[in-house]
């Protein structure tokens, strides 16, 4: 009766241990600052600024925020995604909407 006890003890730590990993964050098997979803959207960069983790954006509709084109201020989820821009270049960039605050999550320059 022990081996029982014993062999599902083990069969329930191994099953648990699996879970856990098929279930892990797997954000470490990503570059810094990539994002999850791939730019979408089009716009033009105002300004940039790195002090305040922000860049200015003329952009067309933002169809994943029902967001219409207008030029306005965003966060950015990384300060590393402001190293490749500049005022004045094209861009195709991904916003989200993360805890209340419109945030560029992906932003490259257009090709």
């Amino acid at each position: 009766m022990k081996l029982i006890h014993i062999t599902a003890a083990v069969l329930f730590a191994l099953a648990t241990a699996a879970h856990a990993q098929s279930t892990a964050d797997h954000s470490a098997h990503h570059p810094e600052g990539a994002a999850a979803v791939a730019p979408a959207s089009d716009g033009e960069v105002r300004k940039v600024d790195k002090e305040q983790g922000k860049v200015t954006l003329k952009h067309g509709p933002i169809a994943n925020l029902d967001m219409p084109g207008m030029t306005m201020v965003f966060k950015v989820a990384n300060p590393k995604l402001l190293e490749s821009i500049k005022s004045g270049d094209k861009v195709k960039f991904a916003a989200e909407n993360l805890n209340g605050a419109l945030t560029v999550t992906a932003i490259e320059v257009a090709k």
